[in-house]
């Protein structure tokens, strides 16, 4: 048994209530059984409890056997002195505070149901794609879709601290920051950090001193990939790295490592030269573009905004000097509603949030339920369990739970595994 088990039936109740007594035999009345804590500290907060006949205020600590309190230090911190009831599944020896008191003790050894017991541990044991997938459907409709709906905004919150630190140290500029999260998302996965170090290397306001000049933006952006350092045997190469020099000095830049780039694998349209060339044909026509997706109104206006394709050399080329057959690389809907998924829509409902303006959170959810669904393998996992998500708004949920409770078995704090044990 895990110790998540006992905080889950003291939360939900599921246990014998009647008749609790301390180890030591005094009537235990509980009042409020406090707030949960998944923090460091004491496991639940401001419980009401009268033992004997004192009515006590404080906090509840867990553990499976008591001594487990002198394992953890708890009597060395400060933390666990408003302690008033230590509930344990086995009081292998008595508890007591620095100043001799002994701390009440509830042992639940024999106030949970072994249905309950046995349910818990083949949820925590088996190696099913999720634990609960012979129970899954069990759970009415209704109550799986108001969690989803929960899991998603808790996705969303989940990059909140990201782009509130990225803000900090862009000094509150959110064009800045929006410039270095959507770079990281022209990445493909493969790329995501070498995309990211590549604006973060190039601050967006020397690309916007160039706003009207495509080919300086192409050199800068080419430059700082650390892409135009060799020799080259086409004409459009070499005049980029020669503009790129003039760049270099001007502004002191420094590029990173072409080593950072990795090409293997990929489809070419995914090449990295191809989503260079496309990102700076995205900043060469989008000035401002943070203040333009505020302002965009749904799914069709963002589509237009992203409606880009790399400049002429890239129509036969995937990477420098090695020519192809003709054909334009276009950004497709698939890669602007993935733009969409991961940083639109987490910025807004994080500007939202900073500004006091719920307008953009719904947004940022009103633009997720108007998106098709995902298509990657955690999804077609989750359709072969019999699930049919209609959205993007469910599959964010359906990722979120399958990343963040089924893998890391916390059936216990998921409102679908709470039922089953219910």
């Amino acid at each position: 048994m895990k110790e998540d088990l006992l905080h889950f039936v003291w939360r939900t109740k599921r246990f014998d209530l009647s008749d609790l007594k301390t180890t030591e035999g005094e009537e235990i009345q509980i009042q409020s059984f406090g707030e949960h804590n998944s923090h460091a500290g004491p496991d639940f907060f401001n419980a009401k409890i009268k033992i004997g006949d004192t009515l006590w205020a404080g906090n509840v600590e867990m553990h499976l056997k008591s001594s487990d309190w002198n394992k953890h230090n708890h009597s060395d911190d400060r933390a666990y002195d408003n302690v008033i009831l230590h509930v344990v599944l086995e009081e292998d020896e008595p508890i007591f505070r620095k100043s001799g008191e002994r701390i009440p003790a509830l042992e639940l050894k024999k106030r949970i149901s072994e249905k309950l017991s046995k349910t818990y541990l083949k949820l925590l044991h088996n190696e099913y794609w999720i634990p609960c997938q012979h129970h899954f459907f069990e759970v009415s409709e209704m109550k799986r879709n108001i969690w989803l709906d929960r899991l998603l905004v808790e996705r969303l919150e989940s990059k909140t601290d990201i782009i509130h630190q990225r803000l900090e140290q862009n000094k509150q500029h959110w064009e800045e920051t929006f410039y270095q999260f959507l770079a990281r998302n022209f990445g493909v996965k493969v790329n995501n950090d070498a995309f990211e170090q590549l604006a973060r290397a190039t601050p967006l306001i020397h690309l916007s001193k160039h706003k009207n000049d495509l080919f300086q933006i192409e050199a800068m952006l080419f430059g700082q990939a650390g892409m135009l350092e060799e020799e080259f045997g086409d004409d459009y190469p070499n005049r980029l790295k020669k503009e790129y020099h003039f760049l270099k000095k001007k502004y002191k830049l420094e590029p990173i490592d072409k080593v950072n780039w990795k090409f293997m694998r990929l489809r070419p349209a995914n090449f990295p030269t191809i989503r260079i060339a496309q990102f700076a044909q995205l900043i060469f026509q989008s000035a401002h573009l943070f203040s333009k997706i505020l302002e965009a109104e749904n799914v069709e206006a963002l589509e237009k905004l992203f409606k880009i394709e790399a400049s002429d050399y890239w129509k036969t080329h995937y990477t420098f000097d090695n020519e192809s057959e003709e054909k334009p690389k276009k950004l497709g809907k698939t890669a602007i509603h993935l733009f969409i998924i991961n940083t639109i829509a987490p910025f807004l409902f994080v500007y939202g949030r900073q500004k006091a303006e719920t307008a953009f959170q719904d947004k940022a959810l009103a633009l997720l339920e108007s998106l098709k669904p995902e298509k990657n393998s955690i999804i077609d996992g989750w359709k072969n369990l019999g699930v049919k998500p209609e959205s993007a708004a469910q599959t964010q949920a359906l990722l979120q739970l399958k990343n963040q409770y089924c893998n890391q078995k916390r059936c216990l704090e998921c409102s679908v595994g709470a039922t089953i044990l219910k």
